[in-house]
């Protein structure tokens, strides 16, 4: 029976008993090296496993969002020297409730094929390109004449002192 170094480094015996005990607690455990090694590899097997199968249902579900939101998107057709509204994406907070957030009118100068739309303003000034989702068409009258939005100012009311 080998000695054994205690924390102190001081040699001892263990008793026969005390480990015929830890060599069948052992054995009850099942920690024969060649089985937990087997084990552990079939652990990493179904961890592997449900990886993919969440990859592939993460992989679903963002097709099946992705198909969602491109139903619901309304494709707008704009041509060159059409007028339209810009939409101003600065404006969060307006300062009032009834501060519209387009801008405009503009002229659409030209279109390309993936959706960038090139205007310039009505009263001059260099062209811009802007997204083409930012812009809504300008409505005109029947008779072709462009009308332009009527602007009113509200002012907050004064309230007297006087009760």
């Amino acid at each position: 029976m080998p000695p054994y170094r205690l924390v102190y480094g001081k040699p001892c015996h263990f008793p026969v008993e005390l480990e015929h005990r830890a060599m069948w607690a052992i054995k009850n455990a099942n920690f024969e090296l060649s089985d937990v090694g087997t084990e552990r590899k079939l652990q990493l097997v179904e961890l592997e496993e449900i990886r993919k199968e969440a990859y592939e249902s993460s992989k679903i579900y963002k097709e099946k969002t992705k198909a969602f939101h491109d139903r619901h998107i309304v494709r707008k057709q704009f041509f060159e020297g059409q007028l339209v509204w810009l939409f101003n994406s600065r404006l969060k907070l307006f300062p009032g409730k009834l501060r519209s957030k387009w801008s405009g009118p503009f002229m659409v100068t030209n279109v390309a094929d993936h959706g960038a739309i090139e205007i310039k303003d009505t009263k001059g000034g260099e062209p811009f390109k802007v997204n083409g989702q930012g812009l809504k068409p300008y409505i005109q009258m029947v008779d072709g004449e462009t009308t332009l939005v009527e602007k009113t100012t509200l002012e907050v009311p004064q309230y007297s002192d006087a009760n």
